[in-house]
């Protein structure tokens, strides 16, 4: 698909996250809001061409008919261990989980998990985490499930701080809890969902 430019894509966006929580598209003054314009005709152009990229549709002479036709999903990013540390992530999506029926925003993503250190979190390997990204780590509380970064590898783990430490706690006693430095930690993700479907390889 023909990309969109900054502008496109935060209008996009936010069409995405409103229709999904409200169940009908907005108003072009409620756009005009969100975008901080004071003019139709900014919001008029980008919905135009995000009808062109095969982004949205809507119907003529309807007012408040915009369809999402892509995103309906989430990004699957690539495979998070669970277990021993893999490669990280590559930020590049080939397939998209359809999660229309869960509260999922226009920037989660999905990780294919690979191992069972959280077996007993219910998160075996094969299954998809739905991860939110994380804007300020010092937010994430104790005990949420995040994709953690060390060096070039990332795993799934509970967090938990202590000291100057972050500890990752795996959901299995087969396993130990890692210990690092906390400034050798990159929080990139928090648990919002599991997925798990027999149909998808």
């Amino acid at each position: 698909m023909e990309p969109l430019t900054n502008a496109q894509e935060e209008l996009y966006n936010w069409l995405a996250d409103y229709i999904r929580e409200h169940q009908h598209s907005p108003s072009i003054r409620q756009m005009m809001r969100a975008m901080g314009l004071k003019s139709p005709a900014p919001i008029q152009s980008r919905l135009d061409h995000l009808r062109k990229k095969g982004y949205i549709d809507w119907n003529e002479g309807k007012a408040r008919t915009i369809r999402i036709l892509q995103g309906g999903g989430v990004p699957i990013k690539g495979t998070i261990a669970a277990g021993s540390m893999v490669e990280a992530f590559v930020d590049v999506a080939e397939e998209h989980l359809d999660l229309a029926s869960l509260p999922i925003k226009s920037r989660d993503y999905a990780l294919r998990v690979r191992g069972d250190s959280m077996v007993d979190a219910l998160i075996d390997s094969g299954d998809f985490v739905i991860m939110r990204p994380v804007e300020d780590p010092a937010s994430v509380r104790d005990g949420t499930i995040v994709a953690a970064r060390v060096e070039s590898a990332t795993t799934l783990k509970y967090l938990h701080r202590q000291g100057d430490d972050i500890i990752l706690k795996p959901a299995n006693s087969n396993y130990e809890p890692m210990v690092y430095p906390a400034q050798d930690v990159d929080i990139q993700g928090r648990l919002v969902a599991v997925w798990r479907s027999h149909d998808l390889s």
